[in-house]
């Protein structure tokens, strides 16, 4: 939402919660480690008041909590003396100001602070933009100080009185207006503060005297007129002082602000997140009166992360102490000319290892240009090597010259090649995919092609293989989980919004603090993990599914695949014209036009014009229409909701693919460069994005054509190879079902055996309707679906889906055995296992309440899709060696499907080879007791080769 007349703004003042939060209630500290948190209690019931009373007609769109930054602001720069006389915190306090601030985040509120800037100057900034953008604002503070903000469209609500403060309030405490709050004050001083104002005179006295004399500068210019000798005498003797404390009292309303007014819009709470925080504070209270807020269950009190692995895993049974390698205080050096390189180098060789980063001007590797490199050799001895940094700021008329005391690239680039490439050094890397692809793409004298980082190491994949379902795995949640630090932000140094500017931009003197930073996080964590692999018996996970992959990834990516912009654009304009045709529909079923893709008109329509049942409105007062909403009524006949399902995901392929692909070609390679995370999803699944290529529909006409635009280089062809019915062979295998393991020894079809095994019905001549209810069972039970969702899916009544769920348990027994003991399992030990050892945690396992049934199937299907996601990355990372020497490049991975470009000539050799790969992917490691099967095809574009 872009902020505008009509929008309201909180703000709110995070430092008096704080504090009153911590003066209202009795010390309190966490039972687990002894760290007080008492006032973070106290600020977190705070933000869930707000947040629950945040409704009705004077509900705030935006918000956002001010913290002050430090002590030390630019006011200290106008007198040394400024808040001299503040007491120190209490100890127990200081350690719950970091904590507040996750807090914040925990409840999806946008936390800001501002290096040499008050909190109160914030608010003040805030403030004022948003009433020249026509908007409302409301203080959420009693500081006196931000009175003189009150008027024209800002007021103040003190939070322990429940009092709004406009301009009538400010009159009664000040004796003025808000406009000259900070005259009077600048006048009577501020003993908290330190402000010394003018000797003797209180606020009655300053109110008076402005009032008469009309503002400050005026009374200073006529004091001489007053006729008390000594208001004259103090006002003509201190008239430079009582200019100073105005300037030390009145607010700046041009601070610099890291977040726009746009990115404070009130964003819904996030359960997972929020129930996390809550209870990793031990607030069991407030944690369950939260989730019964939210309609989820509470978590169930777990250890901390750190005492992970669990007590079977470890030696004698007992879990390790938390470990927390310290932070000590860091010395970063900028590598400005050759001889520091290469002391670097000396140093680099002599340990054998270096964490290295590379900073840039994008996160698109394949068009990314490299800035700098940070190198890191032990915990606190980091350095930053500038190669691209230029002059000015990242404005439309800054200078593109080099900044002096920077080596030249080719130069820098020559001297570490070596030092990467040397199989004797390790490299140590956070997301090292992203670094090698920028390496690679490096050209100059001396490494004319490009840059191979080997051999490396990965700390978020370490992370990954250790506590994959915990949490996530990017740099600064695990240097804030595992090392008690948080590094800093990246917003800091580029801004946010229209106004943020890249890397290159940045001064050096502020890079080498962040850059180097990174490298030594990195460095500690690989020190942490390195050991815990083995602890927590993943190493082989680590070594033989998730390293190895970084390097067969990075090359597909670069590879790319060719697209064809004409075909997207002719499906484009035949998209738009159906949507066309389709909306003239909907609107003579409406019996009126209306604007088909807003939800809320769309929800007056179906349930208030046209009385459709099961109209459910939210918290918003809009009816719900979202797709299992539409597809309930269409179901039951209703014509319009089934054209506006049509409609949807026509409107759907157009934006997000034929539209969307097109941005997305590079403007060198004609290709579309996708890029594949490894962590995720919990389970091994690899993930595609920007693009997402992996989640082009196939079930539809319409979203087979989309693979048309995927086309192969003139002389070459695309060939696919595609693992069948893998999850199910999967299933057979883990829960020894007789029947199903015959089925794929013989090649016979598994869903007509289903089917007859079921239903009783001969494979031959069977009808097709039959098949097809069997496979929705089949393929449904490994995601543990319901009675209630294979209605939905087969459009049949509730009990006639549950009667088929009862009969396909009842055929084959072994699966509900099977699901059973991996639920029991995962309750046990808070995991499930793969065949292969990769671990999938379940923390929600034992909850109860809405999120039970959720994390109840997950653990159920993780097992089975685990296994399929790593017998496909075991075939990808054997792949290129299976490959060498044809004219063939691997291009994409679509869950349990490979893409390759081939030269004409090498299709059937590459075909045979890959498939090989592919089908015994599992072994040595599983023998399985069902082969596995690959089907192939090839043609001129992805449609036909699938």
């Amino acid at each position: 939402m872009t902020f505008s007349k009509g929008c309201h703004l909180h703000l709110i003042d995070g430092s008096a919660f704080i504090f009153r939060a911590y003066h209202a209630l009795p010390p309190l500290t966490r039972k687990s480690d002894g760290i007080p948190v008492g006032a973070v209690a106290g600020f977190c019931n705070m933000l869930f008041r707000y947040v629950a009373n945040n409704s009705g007609a004077d509900a705030a769109t935006h918000v956002a909590v001010i913290f002050d930054f430090s002590s030390k602001t630019f006011r200290n720069e106008i007198y040394d003396q400024y808040k001299a006389n503040r007491p120190e915190l209490p100890e127990d306090l200081k350690p719950q100001f970091p904590l507040t601030r996750e807090a914040t985040r925990a409840f999806n509120i946008a936390c800001i602070e501002t290096d040499g800037y008050e909190a109160d100057d914030i608010i003040a900034s805030y403030a004022c933009r948003a009433r020249e953008a026509g908007g409302r604002v409301t203080i959420i503070s009693s500081d006196k100080d931000l009175m003189q903000l009150v008027g024209d469209g800002v007021e103040m609500l003190d939070p322990m009185k429940n009092k709004r403060i406009g301009r009538d309030e400010v009159l009664e405490k000040f004796g003025v207006y808000p406009e000259r709050v900070v005259d009077v004050q600048a006048l009577a001083g501020d003993s908290v503060d330190n402000v010394p104002g003018a000797p003797g005179i209180g606020i009655k006295t300053a109110a008076l005297l402005i009032n008469e004399f009309g503002d400050l500068e005026t009374l200073l210019e006529r004091a001489s007129e007053i006729p008390q000798p000594k208001r004259r005498q103090v006002l003509l003797e201190h008239s430079e002082q009582i200019r100073m404390s105005k300037r030390l009292v009145e607010l700046d309303c041009d601070t610099p602000l890291t977040e726009t007014l746009d990115e404070l819009e009130i964003q819904p709470s996030d359960p997972e997140k929020l129930m996390h925080f809550l209870n990793l504070m031990e607030f069991r209270t407030l944690t369950k009166r939260v989730a019964d807020s939210l309609g989820v269950a509470p978590p169930v009190p777990v250890e901390p992360i750190a005492s992970l692995p669990h007590a079977e895993d470890t030696p004698g049974g007992t879990p390790p102490e938390p470990e927390r390698l310290p932070f000590d205080h860091a010395r970063y050096e900028c590598i400005r000319d050759a001889a520091t390189l290469a002391r670097w180098i000396d140093a680099i060789q002599a340990r054998g290892h270096v964490a290295v980063d590379t900073e840039t001007t994008s996160l698109d590797e394949m068009q990314a240009d490299l800035v700098g490199i940070s190198l890191c050799v032990e915990p606190g001895r980091a350095a930053y090597l500038p190669i691209c940094h230029r002059e000015g700021g990242g404005d439309l008329f800054a200078s593109d010259k080099l900044c002096d005391g920077q080596m030249p690239a080719e130069q820098a680039l020559a001297m570490l090649k070596p030092v990467l490439e040397d199989p004797a050094i390790l490299k140590i890397g956070q997301n090292m995919k992203y670094d090698a692809k920028i390496f690679a793409r490096q050209r100059g004298e001396g490494y004319a092609d490009g840059i191979v980082v080997e051999p490396y190491d990965d700390t978020m994949l370490m992370s990954y293989a250790m506590y994959s379902g915990l949490h996530n795995h990017g740099m600064d949640e695990l240097a804030d989980r595992y090392l008690g630090h948080t590094p800093i932000p990246i917003k800091s140094l580029l801004g946010s919004g229209k106004g943020a500017t890249t890397f290159d931009r940045v001064p050096i003197d502020e890079a080498v603090k962040y850059a180097a930073e990174d490298a030594d996080v990195t460095l500690r964590l690989w020190q942490l993990f390195k050991p815990k692999l083995h602890q927590v018996q993943v190493t082989t996970v680590y070594e033989t599914l998730e390293r190895p992959l970084v390097a067969v990834l990075a090359r597909m990516e670069m590879a790319g695949v060719l697209v064809d912009r004409d075909t997207l654009s002719r499906m484009s304009n035949a998209f738009a014209q159906k949507m066309a045709g389709l909306e003239a529909e909907i609107h003579e079923l409406a019996g009126g036009s209306f604007n088909v893709g807003s939800p809320k008109q769309l929800g007056e329509i179906l349930f208030d014009r046209l009385g459709l049942p099961g109209g459910v409105k939210g918290k918003t007062g809009a009816y719900a229409t979202g797709a299992d909403v539409l597809e309930d009524l269409a179901a039951e006949g209703a014509e319009l909701p089934a054209r506006v399902l049509d409609w949807r995901q026509l409107s759907k392929l157009k934006s997000t693919y034929t539209d969307a692909l097109q941005t997305h070609i590079h403007p060198e390679t004609g290709r579309v460069h996708t890029s594949y995370s490894i962590t995720g999803a919990n389970t091994g699944r690899i993930a595609s994005t920007d693009p997402n290529l992996q989640n082009i529909p196939v079930r539809t006409e319409e979203g087979r054509r989309i693979r048309e635009a995927f086309v192969a280089a003139p002389g070459k062809r695309l060939v696919s190879l595609d693992y069948s019915q893998i999850e199910l062979r999967i299933l057979a295998h883990v829960a020894d079902i007789p029947a199903l393991k015959e089925a794929f020894r013989e090649g016979i079809d598994i869903h007509a055996m289903t089917a007859s095994q079921m239903f009783n019905v001969p494979l031959e001549g069977m009808d097709p309707s039959v098949r097809r209810q069997a496979k929705a069972i089949n393929f449904g039970v490994i995601y543990g679906i319901s009675g209630f969702g294979l209605a939905r899916n087969l459009r049949i009544p509730r009990a006639e889906a549950q009667a088929f769920i009862d009969t396909y348990f009842a055929r084959f027994p072994g699966i509900r055995e099977y699901m059973d003991a991996t639920v029991a399992y995962a309750k046990e030990h808070g995991f499930v296992q793969t065949l292969f050892g990769r671990k999938i945690h379940t923390p929600e396992i034992n909850s109860r309440g809405p999120t039970a049934g959720f994390a109840r199937r997950a653990a159920i299907n993780a097992p089975i899709q685990g296994a399929a996601a790593d017998i496909i990355r075991r075939a990808m990372i054997r792949m290129p060696a299976a490959i060498e020497g044809l004219p063939a490049k691997m291009l994409l991975q679509v869950h349990d499907e490979l893409l390759f470009e081939v030269a004409e000539d090498a299709v059937d050799t590459l075909i045979t080879r890959a498939r090989e790969v592919m089908e015994a992917a599992a072994d040595p490691a599983v023998r399985l007791d069902v082969p596995l099967v690959v089907d192939a095809g090839h043609g001129m574009n992805w449609a036909e080769a699938h």
